[in-house]
């Protein structure tokens, strides 16, 4: 008999107090608030905070919440989500200040492409020696990975040449220095498949052997005290897919589209009532607004939407031309008028005004580039389709941006026919508890048929009703 709380390693339920090797990964603009997370931590379960998008003060704010509720809860696990910022690297210092200030021992570390001065600070900052290990870290780091370059870089050291920057400039001292040579970047690395939002489209099955191979490569070569562990993420949304991925030899999962469609996610009702409808097929790739010009893409939904197609007509427009000038005008008046509902001018006047208040020498790159200025100004439709959705503005439902994969379709159907088929009844823990058990049971089931147990349970299960628990 397989139980949810053996699946996966040990070792990562031990290391973050949790009942299960599951994690609910972050969700940008705060759709993986506050609520989510501490309603995750007060369940044994861990979640990260979605701060993408958020200014400081408010992510500030959501950390004391979130200290306050689980300062008192049974394992009261709970991460911080840092993001890259290549355009702004700045920011990225100003979170990994305000996290270390606050004693944030854990962050999901997303849309790296390089290791950086802010992620090594904070993952070296206050490590201390240890006569097995070499060094014990202060604060872990889950990295979310896409790519084996990527991958590779975080089952690493951190870079020497960061390092000496960082003692030079007083980021950490020397001795700190000295022994990060004994830990990889990442205590955790989760392999992203074909998730919502930023996606690279991989597939489970070619990129998680990859990966292993990867790990145990790293492992050989640097001789770390502890395993790197290899968790999946993408398209994760029924028992079948996690036990797939823990087959596969996964140490835990990470979920994300099937979370926003509960009570505490954050974002609006008419969102939720939209998601809860949708199936596997109902997604799409489109353009990532803050990767505009470089055409990397997110996946979002795209049932009864026209966000998907207007996108990719906005950037096929920029790819062509140099400046606004030389739009058709009739293609002109038909963004306008239905993309926009105002005109190029008033939405340069907007664009301008932010990049005045928050990025003064980036508007004047901008002011100089028609290149540019045409990007800003579409990149506005990205933010603008970003708000609609999560303020739930009904009466322009159509241009809603929701990121979001098919995990949640087949999450759909799982739950069909059940006391969690409407979302107001979803949980995100409960989602969790039941995930985690559908899959023990499911994988018992598979494992007796092949031992010669009750095959028609073997094949039944996966399909079987959703229990009422």
């Amino acid at each position: 008999m397989i139980n949810a709380t053996s699946l996966g390693d040990p070792e990562f339920r031990a290391d973050y107090g949790l009942k299960y090797a599951y994690v609910a990964g972050a969700m940008y603009k705060g759709i993986a608030s506050k609520e989510l997370v501490v309603a995750m931590g007060k369940a044994g379960h861990i979640a990260f905070l979605g701060t993408g998008g958020l200014d400081l003060d408010e992510v500030e704010s959501s950390i004391r919440y979130i200290q306050s509720e689980l300062s008192n809860a049974p394992g009261g696990s709970y991460g911080m989500n840092l993001l890259s910022n290549l355009e702004a690297p700045d920011q990225e210092e100003r979170a990994v200040d305000l996290y270390l200030r606050y004693g944030i021992r854990c962050v999901e570390a997303a849309a790296f492409v390089r290791i950086t001065s802010a992620l090594v600070r904070y993952r070296v900052k206050g490590i201390r020696a240890d006569p097995e290990m070499g060094a014990v870290p202060a604060q872990r780091v889950l990295a979310k990975v896409s790519r084996p370059e990527v991958a590779s870089a975080f089952m690493q050291p951190p870079p020497d040449r960061v390092l000496r920057d960082l003692v030079a400039s007083g980021g950490i001292t020397a001795r700190e220095a000295e022994l990060a040579g004994f830990i990889p970047m990442a205590d955790d690395v989760c392999v992203e498949a074909d998730s919502g939002g930023h996606t690279d489209r991989g597939v489970a099955y070619a990129l998680m052997p990859a990966m292993f191979a990867l790990r145990d490569e790293m492992m050989a070569r640097y001789r770390y005290g502890r395993r790197i562990r290899v968790g999946a993420a993408g398209g994760i949304g029924a028992p079948a897919a996690a036990a797939a991925a823990f087959v596969m030899g996964a140490d835990f999962i990470l979920t994300g589209s099937i979370n926003q469609c509960t009570r505490e996610a954050r974002t609006s009702d008419s969102v939720k009532a939209l998601l809860q409808q949708i199936d596997v097929q109902d997604t799409a790739y489109a353009p990532a607004g803050d990767m505009f010009e470089l055409g990397a893409k997110v996946q979002v939904v795209r049932r009864g939407l026209f966000f998907p197609a207007r996108a990719n007509r906005l950037h096929e427009l920029y790819m062509r031309h140099n400046s606004l000038d030389e739009v058709d005008p009739t293609t002109r008046r038909q963004i306008e008028h239905k993309y926009f509902k105002r005109s190029f001018e008033q939405v340069w006047e907007e664009t301008r005004a932010y990049y005045a208040e928050t990025n003064p020498r980036k508007l004047g790159e901008i002011e100089r580039s028609p290149k540019q200025k045409m990007a800003a100004v579409f990149r506005w439709y990205f933010a603008h389709t970003t708000r609609l959705a999560l303020d739930g503005i009904e009466d322009e439902r159509f241009d809603y941006q929701i990121h979001c994969g098919p995990a949640l379709g087949a999450f759909n159907r799982w739950v069909k026919g059940t006391d969690i088929e409407p979302w107001q009844n979803r949980r995100v823990a409960e989602l969790a508890e039941r995930l985690m058990r559908g899959t023990a049971e499911l994988l018992t089931a598979r494992f007796s048929a092949m031992n010669g147990g009750d095959a028609a349970i073997g094949r039944g299960i996966a399909s079987a009703p959703l229990s009422r628990r």
